[in-house]
């Protein structure tokens, strides 16, 4: 089908990326694009940027949105108690094809009641409180975007581009999308299940200096090393027990659980970058056999080794 319209809903205090990143993917791929807010003009973003609103919401025809994109930021708890702002993002829902959040603005669309009965993810940070706020929706934190009939909800800023390639993807083929992808040098596109949560993101860091420090570096440099709760506690100069705790409560997860994880990435960046068979891949980092590093890639990935290579790789084709 042909490009069709695509409207970007801000507000002050929105994410710059959240609106700069979809929008360039679809602008590459020929879309018309509409920005709106309250109110025409300049609307700042959390960092101050600047963007001009082409339109106010009551210049904008809610029929003639296309997909409409609402976007996230720190200022959209100010933007949900807008009752203009948020029965014109309803009523542009009850008429757009597609409707689709990124990362906080899920909560715009559940104040509109958009979202109830409904499956959505949002930023992992954002989880907990929509949850809470809104208990007819059921929110999952884990995948980077979600479908639930005609409403995507997305997770943190880039997963907007991840998002908006898909859609690409789905309207024009598998070659436009991949001919933006490598216009922006992004892949081609993550899986919609594919885990938000990486060690940077799921854990605190423990400070340079720190006998964790040791632990969790030691762990980085050789993943597929023996790093038994034994091994890990000598490192730290602690015993078992007190690494343990201390390690769970200021890290936030158990040292196991660490590993599993650091083992989990490391493999990762060696199936999109290397051609190495699984098994091979399996032993190297800790895991022994394939058959074990596909389990865990299935339980905290939420996809395939093989399928996780073919879609990371996909845009170096």
């Amino acid at each position: 089908m042909a490009p069709s319209a695509v409207t970007f809903v801000i507000f002050d205090g929105y994410q710059t990326l959240d609106l700069a990143g979809p929008y360039e993917v679809f602008g590459k791929a020929g879309y018309d694009l509409l920005v709106v807010a309250e109110a025409a003009g300049q609307v700042r973003s959390n960092t101050g940027l600047p963007v001009l609103a082409e339109r106010g919401i009551a210049e904008t025809d809610p029929a003639t949105t296309g997909t409409l994109v609402v976007v996230g930021g720190s200022g959209v708890q100010s933007a949900r108690r807008n009752r203009d702002l948020v029965a014109w993002i309803s009523a542009a829902a009850a008429r757009a094809p597609r409707v689709t959040s990124v990362c906080s603005g899920a909560f715009l669309l559940a104040e509109a009641g958009l979202l109830d009965g409904r499956r959505v993810t949002t930023h992992w940070r954002q989880a907990g409180r929509l949850a809470r706020e809104y208990p007819a929706i059921e929110v999952d934190c884990e995948p980077i975007f979600i479908r639930d009939g005609r409403f995507w909800t997305t997770a943190g800023v880039t997963a907007g581009m991840d998002l908006a390639l898909a859609l690409v993807e789905a309207d024009l083929g598998r070659d436009a999308a991949l001919d933006v992808a490598r216009e922006l040098v992004l892949y081609l596109r993550r899986p919609g299940n594919q885990s938000q949560f990486s060690v940077p993101l799921w854990s605190a860091q423990p400070a340079d200096g720190d006998v964790l420090r040791k632990v969790v570096d030691t762990i980085h440099a050789n993943p597929g090393s023996r790093h038994s709760i034994a091994d890990l506690a000598s490192i730290a100069g602690l015993s078992p027990r007190h690494l343990q705790r201390r390690f769970t409560k200021e890290i936030g997860v158990p040292p196991a659980v660490y590993v599993e994880r650091a083992r989990i990435e490391a493999a990762q960046r060696a199936l999109a970058e290397r051609d190495d068979p699984v098994e091979s891949i399996a032993r190297h980092y800790g895991f022994g056999t394939g058959e074990t590093l596909r389990r865990a890639f299935h339980r905290i990935v939420g996809i395939a080794p093989s399928d996780y290579r073919d879609r990371f790789r996909t845009a170096y084709t």
